[in-house]
């Protein structure tokens, strides 16, 4: 099924919610979004929202060296009750990638996917990955290693190879996964920048006049390929995960006045920083240069008497430029309570205490 529009729009609510393992604590698995109506056909991409704990998407990134070496493999979580209970919650946005749990999310999702009407969600996955098969892996992992591709052909690779693992016939949105020189290292950043600005985009491009897809734009953990690829190339979203957070500000008005500028939709991904925000023992983790950012923010909530995850939800949506933000659990029973945060009243005083306190 071909999509018939450039850009997609999703008014409602604001909030994403993300499954990130296929199994209870071990590989990344599926992301979902929450907006209100279908998408409509003429307006500019709207609110998208996206994904991931920051954790097991970098785990993600490396996981031909991590993920299937893990020495425990805790039992498969019942994915198809979360789903059933993120869209109860009204949920109709979904995202998803091949490099969470190596195919493992989109095949799941997929099969949740397909006992919905089509027209009533929007779908995006990744590309830039694409997995190749391996010997020798346990039989409780997939067997693959993720190859990383932001050329032209891999982009069309990858594209097609997410269509016959999610089992769909259509996806909304790609994104290029972590085109970021912290996951492929400077010099490989460098040379996988070059192959999607010379022909990957043009790829996602054709994609999109095709009706293929109906938006494209890259989901990535760093600033600085965000304002890379927005100089040099009109995206219609970015996915930006762990840096535009109540505790972590370092997207800066550099690229919040460059996505304004452009009407670029921001996706506020990772807004607990990995779980960190709500670590209970946050101040001793001293490997974590959010840790302290992160039990001041505690000591502020809890002398306010405000609910810390609320306030992580509602504080990126208070900025224009961001259309969505993105919230993650594997409890289905939390997950209406986390929807629910978005009407908890914060008081002024409270966001200007939490405001002096981030990290910029």
């Amino acid at each position: 099924m071909k999509r018939t529009t450039s850009n997609i729009a999703f008014p409602g609510l604001k909030i994403a919610y993300s499954l990130t393992a296929t199994t209870s604590g071990s590989t990344p698995a599926l992301t979902f979004q929450s907006l209100g109506p279908r998408w409509s056909t003429s307006a500019i991409l709207g609110s998208i929202v996206n994904e991931v704990s920051s954790t097991w998407r970098l785990a993600a990134q490396t996981v031909r060296n991590r993920v299937w070496r893990q020495p425990h493999w805790r039992p498969r979580l019942d994915c198809k009750a979360v789903l059933e209970a993120v869209w109860d919650c009204g949920i109709r946005y979904f995202d998803t990638a091949p490099g969470y749990g190596l195919g493992l999310s989109e095949r799941r999702l997929g099969d949740f996917l397909r006992t919905q009407e089509r027209a009533s969600y929007v779908l995006s996955t990744k590309v830039g990955k694409i997995l190749m098969p391996v010997r020798g892996r346990p039989s409780n992992v997939m067997p693959f290693d993720i190859a990383y591709d932001y050329s032209y052909d891999g982009v069309m690779r990858s594209f097609e190879f997410s269509i016959a693992r999610l089992g769909l016939s259509s996806i909304d949105i790609l994104l290029a996964d972590d085109l970021e020189a912290p996951t492929l290292g400077r010099a490989d950043y460098r040379r996988h920048l070059a192959k999607f600005l010379e022909s990957g985009v043009k790829a996602l491009d054709e994609l999109k006049a095709n009706g293929d897809i109906a938006a494209f734009g890259i989901g990535v953990n760093d600033v600085g390929v965000c304002l890379d690829v927005m100089q040099r190339a009109k995206l219609d979203c970015i996915m930006l995960t762990g840096r535009y957070t109540l505790i972590d500000r370092t997207a800066g008005t550099r690229l919040l006045g460059l996505c304004q500028r452009t009407a670029t939709p921001l996706i506020v991904a990772g807004i607990l920083n990995g779980g960190t925000l709500l670590e209970d023992k946050a101040e001793r983790d001293v490997s974590n240069p959010l840790a302290p950012f992160a039990k001041t923010a505690q000591e502020i909530a809890r002398e306010s008497g405000v609910n810390l995850a609320s306030a992580a939800l509602q504080f990126p949506l208070a900025n224009s430029s961001v259309a969505s933000a993105v919230l993650g659990t594997t409890d289905a029973q939390r997950i209406k309570g986390l929807v629910a945060g978005i009407k908890d009243a914060i008081p002024d005083h409270v966001w200007s205490r939490f405001n002096s306190v981030a990290l910029n």
